[in-house]
């Protein structure tokens, strides 16, 4: 019970347990609080709340859970990308905050958003949570008399909240944990390169610089932009998946993606592909009415932010009836590209390379028969060279290349001058590739190829659309990664397997430029 009748014995058992089990429990202490939901009135500064209208769903639990463990971790980490409507904020900035606070003294927690406004409503309704009776019969503690606004208040254990607009800094401040909720508003700022520039430099230069050492920071938003705080972190190659991930900031975090329709195979919530998210509340029509928005549905409801341009490659466009094909029984010759590391500019490349079959007359034109991308230091990338040239023979059986293999083709730039000196001092088929081609912008050498992509003459096998490689401390099928997911006038972007796709069906299809 939470009123003030007298309880009966097994009433009072019962509730002397729920409190104990709400301190032990971060999913316990959600049920056994009222969670603030929408306001009662039209008064934004309201002070009262209806109870949320649903029961804790799975990826409520899944954000609380987390939530938990990362605070608790030093210098802990976590991203939470979900659909609008789906109550993450509720869990994650409203409910969470509300126990961290409580369950141990001298706690400082900061909440920033896109704007102080939605700060405040935030804090608000965290505040509102501590004010109830069985917060103060759970934890021991209660707001202070003298510290109790709702962007800025303190609790009688010591503990300290306070909430504002991401732009507006939070200097002087200190705390043990950053939730950042929303960090822009709308499309118009998060299409605003000056905004995104601003959110990233608070981000950097005010909000981190806050953390007490080891502290931790969770992040939730609705990916608007591939550029946003969360793309800016995130591996260039992320494609939604979720898991303890290494980022750019040299942190692994923790990154809980929830799509609105899942596609793809690691979900959190263990959804088989093709579910939606939170059926017992959002029904299909619901999400019927933003799926016609491809740049919407992407973005905000699927978090994968896509540019306007759109990608270079369908991969549908190297399938056969949805499928990728066998290995090519009789061709014409194999041969290999590789992309090398340590080309100028590009130190952190890994080293890539993709196999080719190439039919003139009969069969697929061009097929992509393997691939792999690793990192080698560049003293001993011509020790690695012998492997490439076994693997070709192996290729050149199983397609029955009646010419057999005519080598690689390498870029001749960094590392790539030290293997062709090499291949050349041991007799090896290696060439390079035409400077005309690699003279050309990445951009422009994609766009080359496109009609042939496009048209069906390249294709791909099984066991290169299956393949899997750890690579960054990434598992995942890179060749697909890359090249499908190549993007016109984007920087930053993983692209080594991208080249070596590109530099391949230009050899075998385009004339000595490319095209």
């Amino acid at each position: 019970m939470r009123n003030s009748q007298q309880l009966s014995p097994q009433a009072a058992a019962r509730e002397l347990l729920i409190r104990r089990k709400a301190r032990a429990d971060v999913l316990h202490y959600a049920n056994a609080i009222d969670v603030p939901g929408r306001p009662v009135g039209d008064d934004p500064d309201t002070e009262f709340f209806e109870p949320v209208e649903t029961t804790i769903a799975q990826h409520h639990r899944l954000i609380l859970e987390t939530m938990d463990r990362v605070s608790k971790t030093p210098y802990g980490r976590a991203m939470f990308f979900m659909p609008p409507g789906s109550a993450k904020s509720t869990f994650a900035s409203v409910v969470f905050p509300s126990r961290y606070l409580g369950e141990q003294p001298d706690r400082r927690l900061i909440l920033a958003s896109y704007g102080d406004d939605l700060a405040r409503k935030m804090g608000r309704r965290t505040r509102s949570i501590i004010r109830q009776k069985r917060y103060k019969q759970i934890f021991g503690c209660e707001l202070t008399a003298e510290s109790s606004a709702a962007d800025e208040f303190s609790l009688t254990n010591g503990s300290e909240y306070m909430s504002c607009g991401i732009l507006a800094g939070v200097t002087g401040n200190r705390a043990h944990g950053i939730v950042i909720d929303d960090p822009v508003k709308n499309r118009d700022q998060a299409d605003s390169p000056t905004m995104r520039d601003k959110v990233w430099s608070e981000y950097n230069d005010s909000i981190k610089t806050r953390l007490i050492p080891g502290g931790w920071v969770v992040l939730i938003q609705t990916r608007w932009h591939e550029d946003d705080l969360a793309g800016r972190i995130l591996p260039e190659d992320w494609k939604g998946e979720s898991g303890r991930i290494l980022c750019r900031d040299g942190n692994y975090w923790e990154v809980v993606c929830l799509q609105a329709r899942c596609e793809v195979e690691n979900d959190p919530l263990g959804r088989k592909i093709g579910d939606y998210l939170w059926p017992e509340w959002f029904d299909r029509n619901h999400w019927a009415q933003f799926e016609s928005s491809p740049r919407t549905w992407a973005s905000l409801y699927q978090q994968l932010p896509r540019p306007l341009e759109g990608t270079l490659f369908n991969v549908a466009k190297v399938l056969v009836d949805g499928r990728p094909v066998d290995m090519p029984k009789h061709c014409d010759f194999v041969y290999a590209v590789i992309d090398s590391a340590l080309k100028t500019g590009d130190k952190n490349d890994g080293t890539a390379i993709t196999y080719f079959a190439r039919n003139r007359f009969v069969g697929h034109p061009v097929v992509i028969l393997d691939w792999d991308i690793t990192q080698i230091e560049g003293d001993l990338i011509a020790e690695w060279f012998p492997s490439v040239m076994h693997r070709l023979g192996e290729l050149s059986q199983i397609c029955g290349a009646r010419m057999g293999s005519i080598g690689a083709f390498v870029e001749d730039k960094g590392s790539g001058i030290t293997l062709l000196q090499r291949a050349a001092r041991n007799a090896w088929p290696a060439q390079a590739i035409d400077s005309k081609l690699t003279a050309m912008s990445k951009d422009a050498r994609g766009t080359g190829v496109s009609d042939f992509v496009h048209t069906g003459l390249v294709k791909i096998t099984e066991h290169a659309y299956n393949k899997r490689v750890e690579y960054k401390q990434r598992n995942q099928n890179h060749f697909l990664s890359q090249f499908f997911g190549y993007r016109l006038g984007v920087e930053r972007q993983a692209d080594d397997l991208y080249d070596t796709g590109v530099y391949g069906i230009s050899i075998a299809l385009g004339d000595s430029e490319g095209i």
